[in-house]
Formats: C-alpha cells, sequence, structure tokens
C-alpha cells in the first residue's frame, strides 16, 4: 500500500524558545508585542522563528484566552472609501498591537448590521469599529464577547455627519477675508443633500450678516467643478463679489476657471476658497487656500476609543484638529476700483 504524503509537525513555543536561548515566557511576550526586549533577544527569537518556520496557533491561544488580537472596521461600501480614516484607525490598533480586517457589506445599514452582528458573534475579532450607521437594535441582540463602538462619520452614501458636517471654518474665512477688505462675497455651495453643505451654506449667510458685509448669493450646484464654472457665469457683470467661498475645492478649481473666462485674475481681481485640501490644490497656479479636514486623526480618536476600551490602553490622540484653515494664494487683499 503507498503510504501518503506525512503531516509536518507544527513546532511550539518551548522548541522557538530552546532554539533562540530563552524561556517560553519571553517568546510567549515576543508574540504578543516587540517592546521591551532587548534587541539581541529580537534577534535571536527572529531567527529561530524563521529556521523552525513557527507560526503561532492564533485559533488555541483565542480558545484558551479568548484574545484573538484583532480588529474589524466596518465601512459603508467601498466605492469612494476614505482611506486616511482608515488609515489613522489602522495606525492605532497597530500600536496598541492589534490587527486589523476592513470589512465593507454591500447594501445599506441593515446589511452592515447583520454583519456585525456575525462577526461579534464569531470570536474571530475581540473589538468592532464600525465607521458607518448601524441599525440602534443591534445593541440588544449582541451577544458574542466582542467590544463595539460606531463613530458614524459617513452614512451609506459616503456623505458626512456629525463632525464632518461641521462649519465653523466658514466663520474663519469670512473673517478673514473681512479683514483683507473685501465687502462684498458670493458662496457656491455643494450638494445641498449634504449635511455638510446645508451647514456651510448656513454659515456662511449667518456670517455675512454679522460682519455686516454684502452677499451676491448663493450659487446651488453639485460638487463638481462645471458647479463653480456655472457660478461665475450667472453673475451680472454690474455686481461681481470680490470673494467667493466654494463649497469644495473642485467647485473652487472651476471658480477659478470661470473667473478666466470672465477676465478675473485670481487673487489680483477675485479672492476664492475651497474645502477639502486636495493635494492638487497646493500646485495650482495660484495655490487654494481651504480647509484642512484631518480624516487620518478622525479615523485614530475613533479607534482610540475601542483600544481603550479594550485594553485600557490610552493612546495619543491626533494633535491637528479636526478642521483647519489653510491659508494660500488665492487669497489677497481685496482690490479697490
Amino acid at each position: 500500500m503507498t503510504e501518503g504524503p506525512s503531516v509536518r509537525r507544527r513546532p511550539t513555543i518551548r522548541e522557538v524558545a530552546h532554539l533562540a536561548g530563552v524561556s517560553h515566557q519571553t517568546v510567549s511576550r515576543y508574540l504578543r508585542s516587540r517592546e521591551g526586549l532587548k534587541p539581541g533577544t529580537l534577534e535571536r527569537i527572529d531567527a529561530a522563528v524563521r529556521e523552525l518556520d513557527y507560526r503561532p496557533n492564533l485559533l488555541a491561544r483565542s480558545m484558551r484566552t479568548k484574545r484573538t488580537g484583532r480588529i474589524a472596521v466596518l465601512m459603508p461600501n467601498m466605492v469612494n472609501n476614505p482611506a486616511p480614516m482608515l488609515r489613522g484607525a489602522a495606525g492605532a490598533a497597530h500600536e496598541a498591537g492589534f490587527t486589523v480586517e476592513v470589512t465593507a457589506p454591500e447594501g445599506g445599514a441593515e446589511e452592515r448590521t447583520a454583519r456585525l452582528l456575525e462577526l461579534a458573534d464569531s470570536g474571530r475579532v475581540e473589538g468592532i469599529l464600525a465607521l458607518a450607521p448601524i441599525l440602534p437594535a443591534a445593541a440588544d441582540r449582541l451577544h458574542g464577547d466582542a467590544t463595539v463602538v460606531v463613530s458614524a462619520d459617513f452614512d451609506d452614501k459616503m456623505r458626512g455627519l456629525g463632525e464632518l458636517s461641521e462649519a465653523a471654518p466658514v466663520y474663519e474665512l469670512v473673517q478673514g477675508l473681512a479683514e483683507l477688505g473685501h465687502r462684498r462675497l458670493l458662496h457656491v455651495a455643494g450638494d445641498l443633500e449634504f449635511a455638510s453643505a446645508r451647514a456651510r451654506k448656513a454659515a456662511y449667510l449667518d456670517a455675512v450678516e454679522r460682519l455686516g458685509l454684502e452677499s451676491v448669493g448663493v450659487f446651488e450646484g453639485g460638487y463638481r467643478a462645471e458647479t463653480g464654472v456655472e457660478a461665475m457665469r450667472s453673475l451680472t457683470a454690474g455686481r461681481l463679489p470680490t470673494a467667493v467661498i466654494a463649497a469644495s475645492d473642485g467647485i473652487a478649481a472651476g471658480v477659478v476657471r470661470g473667473a478666466r473666462d470672465r477676465g478675473l485674475e485670481v487673487p489680483r481681481d477675485l479672492s476664492v476658497t475651497g474645502w477639502d485640501d486636495l493635494e492638487i490644490g497646493r500646485f495650482m497656479p495660484p495655490s487654494l487656500t481651504t480647509v484642512h479636514v484631518d480624516l487620518e486623526g478622525l479615523g485614530r480618536r475613533a479607534m482610540i476609543r475601542l483600544v481603550k476600551a479594550l485594553s485600557g490602553i490610552e493612546l495619543a490622540p491626533s494633535p491637528r484638529p479636526l478642521n483647519q484653515v489653510i491659508w494660500r494664494e488665492s487669497t489677497a487683499v481685496a482690490r479697490t476700483v
């Protein structure tokens, strides 16, 4: 009878320890975190792990300790996925010794909630961070050991919620333009289905009224560069603004183009501001005054809450504010006629 292929026995943690010349407790500590171990010790254990092709038995360890060292991050559908938020969340998790898996179920809150409950009951993850809305009833249906933190910063259409719809920087922009001598302003709004667009429009109107400035109107369009071009085309020659506050960098780029089509030079004849701090804005001629949104910091703060609930570890938050006005070349002193 022909014998089947032999199954290679899995090396043990004690064999790794023996080969590295350390205790098995040291190897166990090494597997949890490399921090605090001497460089020479790390080198010997690394070499032993490679030589023996050692792979920790995560399933057995999790059955003993009910710890898997894994965190799941739930997102809306991956289209237009906010990579900076994931980078911030994953970075915080890794600092605390966790690994991260990302899942983005097809469908909306109902499908996402079903996936969350499935993960919580699976025993594969210690914690779940949901960066999109979950059905309120989920809390009553959680029976697993996983800790859940919901930080719903986007809805199912990737529209910003909560802090992401905060519009305080509009006041700073209007105030700064007023200090540069601008008295006649225009706001080019984004799609008003977005809470952020509605908030920026309301903040603009309030700021103009508070500071006693003149508004030539609010042009309502979508988050497209063409909206900015159309806004500039719509203005009557005798009542042009000296500054435009656009709801996004894309719209601002359209405003710059539309201004040029009308023979206006930015910022000599027209100051323009955007929102989002897209990389291209730094290289536009002129570079774009905008609002930087610290999405990486937002993801980090959400993960810090989960890490603290899981392990008690307190990580440092991002030092940057969520929204920060960045003044660049597209804004200047108002031209006197």
